[in-house]
Order: C-alpha cells, then structure tokens, then sequence
C-alpha cells in the first residue's frame, strides 16, 4: 500500500505571503526530490481563506490538496452562513476533506451524529473523507483506548448504512482514509511508541473489517508529534499506513524528511 503523508497547516501560516512561500517552497523541494518521495501520496490542508491560492499552485503538481472542514448542513449550497458546502469544495479541486479532527470535537464540540453528515455530504460530491479518531490522556490511562475508539468508529458502520451498497464499496476503496491521533499527543511533543500505534491500528483494522471486507485495505495513518526524527520508526511498522502532520507540516524541508521517511 503506497503511504500518505498529510500536512495540516491548521490556522496557519498567517499571510498570503507566508502561504505562498510555504506552497512554493513545498513544490520546489517535491520536485527536486521527486524520485526520493515516488512510494508516498503527499497532500496538504491549507486553511479554508487559503484554499483557493494553494490550489492554484498545485494544479500542476503530484501534490493532492484538502480541506479542513466541510458543512454539516448542505452538500450543495443554502442560507447556511460562514458554511462551505462539499460541492463548493470539490468544484476548487479539493479531492479530502479533514472530519472528525480532535480539535473540532473538543472546541465545537462535534460528535459523530454531525460527522456523519458530514461524511454523507463529501461521499455526495465524491470528496474522500479522511476521519480522525482518538482518545483522551485519561482515556489512554484508564486503557479505555479500543473503547473509545471503537464508539469514534461506529460511525463507518452508521455511513455505509446509508449509502447504495455498490455506492458505498466504490467509495470505501478508493475514498475513505483512518487518522488516529491520539489527543494527548498532539502538539505536546508526547509520542506513544511504534509498538502502541501498531497495536492500535491492529484493533482499528479489525474493526473496519467486521463492517465491510472492503475496508481492510482502508488506509490508516498516525497523528501526533510526528518530525523528521521519529517519523522512519513509524515507516517501520506495516500496520502505519502514513501520517498526519501539523507543526512539522510548516516547514517544507522538514515535511518533506518525513515524506522521504515513509517513501523508502
């Protein structure tokens, strides 16, 4: 399986200018180390103001290009303020979209009734989803891990539930990815080890798989304090199909280490 390596620049950088840079200095460094990166998918989020600039850079490019968030509430347009529907989305060349992300689950509080519209929505205009799941510290301490996971992820088997049947195979196969992040490892430098991520991505797969027989190719990738020194370990194992990056992403030297990382 060809891994992924995603960056998500989350509310940054500041400017167009900064975005500009960093998108430039990005295609540069992908174009002078094309054959050092052939066994990965590269793919950044830019944040919604800043979509359309990217876009316009990487239209030419190999490197594939996703939103942050998608409207819950229309796939197409509406009376929906401050929205960006799945179509508007697909119609600028964004081919994912980021659901579930820790970050919205905790400051908007989204739980998987709302992500689950959304997931409908982006499979309506045929946007891949890629849907973030994890656990708390304390979750992770009380080794409630696979449990809160496996609640996260019930929302695949509520998806498929709604979708045509030769819909849904199509889609899974090609248009679903797994992030788990773990959220006490996100931006606090904390890093679970290869083995703890391998584990869980064993359960994750298991559980995709008691859903549909399709999803066992899902591609599931890890999230949390990924940088250039730690990112080959997680290469390493089979079960780590990729990841997630955020502060590591704004940098495009150090992004594109980890995407050499998980291209060998």
């Amino acid at each position: 399986m060809k891994s992924w390596v995603i960056g998500n620049w989350k509310l940054n950088p500041a400017s167009l200018n900064e975005v500009q840079a960093l998108v430039d200095d990005l295609v540069d460094g992908v174009n002078t180390q094309s054959s050092a990166l052939e066994a990965c998918h590269i793919m950044v989020a830019p944040s919604l103001l800043h979509l359309a600039k990217v876009d316009a850079t990487l239209r030419s490019t190999r490197i594939k290009l996703a939103c942050q968030d998608v409207s819950a509430l229309s796939a197409t347009s509406g009376a929906y303020t401050g929205d960006v529907s799945a179509e508007q989305l697909q119609d600028l060349g964004v081919q994912w979209a980021i659901i579930g992300h820790s970050e919205r689950r905790q400051y908007f509080n989204e739980q998987n009734a709302i992500l689950l519209k959304k997931m409908l929505n982006c499979a309506s205009q045929g946007v891949g989803v890629i849907l973030c799941i994890g656990e708390s510290e304390a979750d992770f301490e009380a080794g409630s891990t696979t449990q809160v996971l496996g609640e996260q992820l019930t929302i695949v088997a509520d998806f498929l539930q709604q979708l045509d049947a030769v819909e849904a195979d199509d889609y899974i196969a090609h248009k679903l990815m797994i992030a788990y992040e773990p959220v006490w490892a996100i931006g606090t430098g904390k890093v679970p080890s290869v083995e703890e991520v391998t584990t869980v991505h064993q359960f994750i797969r298991e559980r995709l798989q008691s859903f549909n027989s399709t999803l066992a190719a899902t591609p599931i990738i890890y999230g949390g304090s990924v940088k250039p020194d730690n990112a080959q370990d997680f290469a390493a194992s089979e079960q780590i199909n990729g990841v997630l990056v955020g502060g590591a992403a704004l940098k495009a030297d150090s992004f594109i280490d980890i995407a050499k990382a998980f291209s060998k």
